[in-house]
């Protein structure tokens, strides 16, 4: 559980600030988690991703990206061989048919290539902002935006950095809190203590490094 607290903008901000430096020292190697070499795979592998572990996409891509290429292959791509390549990561027949229609639009759109703006990162199917994000920050260096998956809708509200329900209006708080040369690595940071501290379920207070700047600590 977590309490609210009501407090400036200012104050909230500097506790952001000082969250995100005090995360820098706890976690300095933290990263997307996925495994790619390019966009297109980042693409692929975060949409392999929904309601899987990234340690389960990391088994399946290795197969997937030898034997698929570029976007034209994905396009081209068998559904039913697909399906059976990509099966353990769960929901394969959507992911499936989300990869291949993706591709196809990367083809006949952008000519190939996974496109470099939220507006045409949006166009693409299985793709919404939280993906587009990912990709756009990770493959490209580009800061669209921040992406809020679980760990970091949870870990903002514990941490009294925003309250909001819907993660499009948690990423709108936490854009105004959280410096724009932060956006792409803050997620990762967020995750990364989200996995080993904030847990769910139970909460590691006592070896916790944001005790004193954490509003739900229970130390």
């Amino acid at each position: 559980m977590f309490k609210v607290i009501r407090e400036s903008f200012d104050k909230k901000k500097g506790r952001a600030l000082r969250i995100i430096s005090l995360l820098k020292k706890e976690y300095p190697q933290a990263r997307c988690s996925l495994d790619f070499q390019n966009p297109l795979q980042l693409l692929v592998a975060t949409r392999l991703s929904a309601q899987c572990t990234d340690e389960r996409v990391n088994l399946v891509t290795p197969a997937l990206f030898k034997k698929f290429k570029s976007a034209k292959d994905f396009a081209k791509a068998p559904q039913s061989e697909l399906e059976k390549m990509i099966k353990s990561t769960g929901f394969f027949r959507a992911k499936a048919k989300s990869i291949r229609l993706a591709a196809k639009k990367i083809v006949d759109s952008f000519r190939g290539k996974v496109p470099k703006t939220m507006e045409e990162m949006l166009s693409l199917d299985g793709i919404g902002r939280k993906s587009a994000n990912v990709i756009l920050g990770n493959a490209y260096g580009i800061p669209s935006g921040i992406a809020v998956d679980t760990h970091v809708l949870r870990l903002s509200k514990r941490l009294g950095l925003s309250y909001a329900k819907t993660p499009e209006k948690v990423e709108e708080e936490l854009m105004k809190l959280v410096p724009k040369r932060d956006w792409i690595l803050f997620p990762h940071l967020i995750i990364s203590h989200g996995r080993k501290i904030c847990q769910a379920r139970k909460a590691k207070c006592g070896g916790c490094r944001l005790n004193k700047v954490c509003p739900s600590s229970l130390v």
